[in-house]
């Protein structure tokens, strides 16, 4: 059994501050529960911080609140942080005080100037979200990030964000017109250009922001040269109180020169105007290929004398890691194989304009230019023309950082020097000094960068859980400080300082002391972000050494080593945030996107995860051994009631904050498939739900959904008496308040028997399905029922059989054995194997008759590809495959139909984990002369049985909102392939949905 973990307190002084907070008229939430703090003391970097709290103001007023009461004299020891989409990769927004979270409720899109280009936005807006809104006015917030679908605007100005595209449109910094920003002690600042006028007026202002003023125009003014001669000339200037750029180049003072890339050490930024440009009309993308990745960099260079908008350099590990990716099915065309020269480096070489004949003029000389120059070996190159095919290259590029963490075993890129700059003419030769230093450690590593800018970025590969690997982190980190020195670049090109400031005194040099007086001007004691960028002159707190704070691994090493390769799917989590995805439309974890609370993420969960395991290993509990010596039902009934008795009556265990977590996952499996790492929530999800009941007693609820698929048929024998029961009112009101379940399906009374008697179906057997000839077999076909679309949903399976038929096959129907999926999303998994055993054994024997297998619902079919191929004791599961798969081959072609054109509304589980399934769709409808577009949508809502609990019931709903409410009464007929999907419509809009398999059958029968 596993052990009650103790729940960690705030230090002292910090819940007199929250009390206060409270008592101030704060209108967010406070949370100071272990596991909110657990999900948010890690970021995308390699250290681990653990908050004293978290704070989630509604508005600016809200920090205003916070600020003014941290400068009273009683709270002068609180340390604070602002934090936006917390996918640093420096720590920049990890604290051991408080996290202001500014993303969860402060995300709103204020105005819209079209004419004058610029916009109005909260700081928690995330960029994509930005560009979503602007992209049907023809404009977009250029500063282009790898993280741009997570990313906040107020953390890419903290950090004067940067990436793709910057030599032509620069960095955060140069499209930021106005900031608003909350002071400490609760002044507002508005920080725009300034005339000289307007400046006299601004140092002449009361209180704190007139120090500031005065101060910044005191620095700028007595310290010009020793700026000038400090800051270096590249694109990714020095940033962080960026002194280089007070004025503009017109002449007038602008304080936003150092907010922007401070690092939430100056204020909070609450607001901000930003510029914002054209969208190009026409793109084209040349993929060029290499034999090493240093001729890829030597190129480069010569490259840029063409003048493309950007070029992008990957290297072969990064290219190997995305062909096992989500991704790759996308952009393959793009990156042909050749097994006599594999490519170990690509340029990604951007031109664009709104003439498409002009651009391809450009792209016309830079192609004959690769074929005339010898400078550098080239394999070929191939053209991504249009937005379209440049997005989905560049989502494989974007993905880069979190592929780096995807590798096999434990030593893996670590990012902790992988943002330098250097001038571009010197790339090549530095990374080939800096590839030596890596080379001399023995350490592999990835690279991945902007190389127009001279920005490369280096993953060193190591095991951070060992002791001696994780203390390279330091001299490492030394040597790539002095090695960029030497070449007159940065250590920090691109994703800011955080807690790798200690190198900023020796760059600053002589101009690190006013920095320090900057500091002090707008944080005398040291307690926005402390410890980052720089200190203020004669505080008693050092800039944080880069070592100097607890790492991941430091923690991680605690974890048995059996439980830590067990439970591989979630503790590899590296943080790269890409779950935190702001799209509607897209499936990535719909319980984050409902809810905006960071542990109903992937990242969050598996935060939860690592923390509860380490816990446990702590309490002595060997989790593996617990999992496997249950011990029996009745015998530990009574342990188990005492133990939920006393978690009512307020027993602390941090076990349950794990629980609520995991309860809010709807099992989807999204991460799984579109996670870089493959973060697999269901699966650790499932084994900690199995571990905690062994604790505390399940609801009766848990029972009744994991029993479903064995009690149906006997129910279904009555379906008039059933429907009847559950459709009372009585008893709805019963199931809803004492067992939690809510909106139950009713059984179909479809009679599917005149189904199998007029298409001739036979049960399948091996005995009949050995008596078929060769050719009987090839026309032959075993369909694999399901529960819900057997029982509740039969029209729909005797679709497939008359479609099947009338295409000439003699249809078998496997006998109806429990899938187990309801067992394993509940965590019954000792019931989930048996089930899975007794269903795989009797598959394989019918697919080894040479007979395809064919299920219904994708979330049913696919757990026998996935699940299935994790169980103990069952080997060889064989393929069931989806409609599509086995239609894409076997359906015959006809003429153009006239059936108008369709939209498949897919479900999230098939499109995330059988990525080509819906161009298969697509490919049956081609078949049949019609047209099937995919409509990017999000999760429904429902995911099996979640939105039939309770519990879940305003989360599913909020889900259904988000996405699939805004797709169902757009011009094309809406289609669904889930069952869940269409039960989900059927229950918020009493509208129903049809499968593409009845569009199918309805056009073979004209």
């Amino acid at each position: 059994m596993i052990a009650q973990l103790p729940v960690r307190a705030p230090a002292a002084g910090y819940p007199e501050f929250l009390d206060a907070l409270r008592a101030s008229g704060f209108r967010g939430q406070i949370s100071a529960d272990y596991g909110t703090r657990t999900v948010l003391a890690t970021d995308n970097s390699i250290y681990q911080r653990l908050p004293q709290a978290a704070v989630f103001p509604l508005d600016a007023d809200d920090v205003v609140r916070v600020a003014t009461l941290m400068d009273e004299p009683r709270f002068t020891q609180i340390k604070l942080t602002p934090r936006g989409g917390g996918t640093g990769t420096n720590g920049q927004s990890l604290t051991d005080g408080i996290v202001v979270d500014l993303s969860r409720h402060m995300n709103a899109i204020l105005e819209i100037d079209v004419e004058q280009r610029w916009v109005r936005v909260q700081a928690g807006v995330v960029k994509d979200q930005l560009n979503a809104a602007l992209k049907p006015h023809g404009l977009f917030f250029a500063p282009e990030l790898s993280t741009s679908n997570r990313a906040t605007l107020g953390g890419m100005i903290n950090t004067d964000a940067s990436g793709q595209g910057s030599c032509t449109y620069g960095k955060t910094r140069d499209h930021v017109l106005e900031l608003h920003s909350v002071l400490l002690g609760g002044q507002r600042l508005h920080s725009l250009p300034l005339d000289d006028a307007a400046l006299e007026r601004a140092c002449a202002a009361p209180g704190r922001v007139g120090e500031v003023y005065r101060t910044a125009r005191d620095i700028q003014q007595s310290q010009a040269e020793l700026i000038e001669a400090t800051f270096p000339k590249l694109n990714r200037c020095l940033t962080g109180y960026d002194l280089a750029h007070l004025r503009d180049t017109q002449g007038r003072f602008n304080l936003n020169s150092v907010l922007c890339g401070a690092e939430g050490s100056l204020g909070y930024v609450v607001e901000a105007k930003l510029n914002v440009l054209p969208i190009p009309k026409y793109a084209v993308l040349v993929n060029v290929r290499y034999a090493s990745f240093m001729d890829a960099l030597r190129d480069a260079n010569a490259l840029m004398a063409l003048k493309p908008l950007s070029i992008e350099t990957v290297d072969s590990k990064v290219l190997m890691l995305a062909m096992q990716d989500i991704v790759w099915h996308s952009v393959a065309e793009y990156f042909p194989a050749d097994t006599q020269r594999p490519t170990l480096g690509i340029n990604l070489v951007e031109f664009c304009g709104d003439e498409p004949e002009a651009v391809n003029a450009r792209v016309a000389a830079f192609v004959e230019h690769l074929r005339s120059d010898t400078s550098v070996e080239r394999l070929g190159h191939t053209l991504a023309e249009g937005a379209e095919a440049v997005t989905r290259v560049y989502a494989m590029r974007k993905r880069s950082v979190g592929l780096l963490g995807n590798v096999e075993g434990e030593v893996r890129p670590q990012p902790f020097v992988e943002d330098t700059a250097v001038p571009p003419e010197r790339l090549a030769d530095y990374i080939a000094e800096f590839r030596a230093l890596l080379d001399g450690h023995g350490l592999a590593y990835g690279m991945f960068g902007h190389v127009d800018a001279g920005v490369l970025h280096v993953r060193p590969a190591l095991d951070m859980k060992d002791p001696a690997q994780a203390a390279l982190v330091k001299p490492i980190s030394d040597a790539v400080a002095a090695l960029t020195k030497r070449y007159g670049g940065l250590l920090w090109g691109e994703h800011g300082k955080g807690l790798r400031s200690e190198y900023v005194p020796e760059y600053f040099g002589e101009l690190y002391p006013a920095l320090q007086r900057l500091k002090g001007a707008f944080d005398p004691r040291n307690q926005l972000n402390p410890g980052k960028i720089c200190t203020p002159l004669h505080s008693a707190e050092g800039l944080t050494a880069v070592d100097g704070v607890t790492l991941r691994g430091d923690l991680d090493r605690h974890i048995d080593e059996r439980v830590w390769q067990s439970f591989a799917s979630a503790v590899h989590c590296n943080g790269n945030g890409a779950c935190y995805n702001y799209d509607p439309n897209d499936a990535m974890c719909p319980s984050w996107k409902a809810t905006r609370e960071r542990r109903h993420s992937p990242k969050g969960r598996a935060s939860l995860i690592r923390e509860w395991l380490r816990l446990q290993g702590e309490a002595d509990i060997d989790v593996l051994a617990s999992a496997q010596r249950k011990a029996p039902w009745f015998k530990s009934l009574p342990k188990r009631l005492a133990n939920r008795r006393a978690q009512r009556q307020g027993q602390a265990d941090f076990s349950h904050e794990v629980y609520d977590a995991m309860a809010g996952c709807l099992a989807c499996k999204s991460c799984a498939g579109q996670c870089p790492i493959k973060v697999n929530v269901p699966d650790f999800r499932s084994r900690f739900l199995e571990l905690y009941h062994g604790r505390y007693q399940r609801p009766l609820r848990d029972y009744l959904i994991g029993s479903l698929e064995f009690t149906i048929p006997y129910l279904a024998r009555a379906p008039g008496l059933y429907n009847a029961v559950m459709g009372a009112k009585w008893v709805s009101r019963l199931l809803a308040d004492q067992v939690g379940m809510v909106d139950s399906p009713l059984i179909s009374r479809f009679n599917l028997q005149a189904t199998l008697t007029r298409c001739r179906v036979k049960m399948a057997s091996v005995p009949t399905l050995r008596e078929l000839t060769p050719m009987q077999r090839e026309r032959s076909l075993v369909l694999v029922q399901d529960a819900f679309t057997r029982y509740f949903e039969t029209p729909l399976l005797a679709v497939l059989i008359e479609l099947a038929t009338r295409l000439g096959y003699q249809v078998f129907l496997a006998p109806y054995s429990a899938n187990g999926k309801p067992l394993h999303v509940q965590g019954f998994l000792g019931a989930f194997a048996k089930a899975a055993i007794r269903n795989g054994r009797q598959l394989k024997a019918l697919a080894d008759c040479g007979i395809p297998l064919v299920g219904l619902d994708p979330a049913m079919t696919l757990v026998y590809r996935q699940e299935y191929q994790k169980v103990d004791g069952l080997e060889g599961c064989p393929k069931v495959l989806l409609p599509q798969e086995w239609l894409a081959d076997e359906l015959p072609r006809q003429a153009a139909g006239q059936g108008g054109s369709y939209r498949l509304l897919a479900h999230c589980t098939e499109k995330t984990n059988a990525p080509a399934s819906t161009r298969q769709w697509e490919q049956v409808f081609e078949r049949l002369g019609l047209k099937l577009v995919t409509e990017a949508t999000g999760c429904c809502g429902m995911s099996g049985t979640y939105g039939h609990e309770a519990r879940n019931q305003q989360t599913s709903k909020a889900i259904f909102e988000q996405s699939w409410a805004g797709k169902l009464d757009k011009a094309g007929e809406a289609l669904a392939t889930g069952y869940s999907c269409r039960s989900q419509v059927k229950r918020m809009t009493d509208k129903p949905l049809r499968h593409p398999l009845e569009v199918v059958l309805q056009h073979l029968l004209r």
